[in-house]
């Protein structure tokens, strides 16, 4: 797995928010301790088999963070490289080893949830060197998924995002083709490319939009204003508590981190660059 991203700061900035423990503390885990190259952990409840820590240190320098992390008894290994493109922004490649889009399906591992979480943390940093406010994280000890944030837009606007498929597949990052009544679908890659959309429950506009997707429970939008901005409260609900899908979890949480800078940042709110750069 390959995930590149676009962050606005230089090199420094970034290495040293990758490395900081106070740092990484707020846009990567509850707990993290880092003195390289002898020590970089970080673990608590945001983290997946966050009970300790997991990670040790395979190789640091100025631009290149190497390190193993035991899940669910295999030794992944995540690399993190940093590039100049310009004097302001930098360019990050994070490889991830171990992942099988197959346990994203199926629960039967951990690692199942390395891209959603990986997204989140790099959606995170993203924001942490912009000097914004981080958004909703998981908890990988809890089956209760429940987050709320407070967008920088009006409410009509935001509602308008959700239910628009050109402006939804815009924020996502992914095509989304939505049919905005009760009966509609909601479908992943588009409506002519999801075979298993969800459907569209309850839907009243300026207000709330849920959606059920079987065995994956019913994800809703609830929407209020707060003083011109948006507080949008977003649940997944309806799936088996004793797997609870955390993939899918961390991945909408994702995506209201980039919902917030498609509204917040016009222009400029796509951090995500493809997995291998043009030739």
């Amino acid at each position: 797995m390959i995930v590149r991203v676009r962050l606005a700061a230089p090199v420094k900035e970034v290495r040293h928010a990758l490395t900081d423990p106070a740092a990484m503390r707020v846009w990567l885990a509850e707990h993290a301790e880092s003195d390289l190259p002898d020590r970089y952990a970080f673990w608590g409840h945001r983290t997946p088999e966050g009970d300790a820590p997991h990670q040790r240190p395979l190789h640091a320098d100025d631009h290149t963070l190497r390190f193993a992390w035991l899940l669910d008894g295999v030794e992944t290994t995540t690399e993190i490289t940093l590039e100049e493109e310009t004097q302001d922004t930098t360019v990050l490649t994070l490889s991830q080893s171990h992942f099988d889009f197959q346990d994203v399906i199926t629960g039967a591992s951990i690692r199942g949830v390395l891209q959603s979480f990986w997204s989140l943390a790099l959606s995170n940093l993203a924001d942490y060197v912009e000097g914004r406010e981080i958004g909703p994280q998981p908890d990988f000890t809890s089956a209760d998924f429940r987050g709320e944030t407070v967008v920088d837009a009006p409410v009509e606007q935001v509602f308008d995002s959700l239910v628009d498929s050109d402006k939804a597949s815009d924020w996502f990052g992914y095509p989304i083709g939505i049919e905005p009544h009760v009966g509609g679908r909601f479908a992943m890659g588009g409506l002519d490319a999801d075979p298993h959309p969800a459907k569209i429950i309850d839907l009243v506009p300026g207000r709330t939009m849920s959606a059920d997707w079987g065995p994956g429970g019913v994800v809703t939008w609830e929407l209020e204003d707060s003083g011109g901005k948006t507080r949008l409260t977003f649940v997944q609900s309806g799936f088996d508590t004793a797997n609870p899908p955390y993939a899918a979890w961390t991945g909408w949480l994702s995506g209201l981190a980039a919902l917030r800078r498609y509204h917040e940042k016009p222009g400029s709110h796509q951090i995500w660059l493809p997995a291998e750069p043009a030739a």
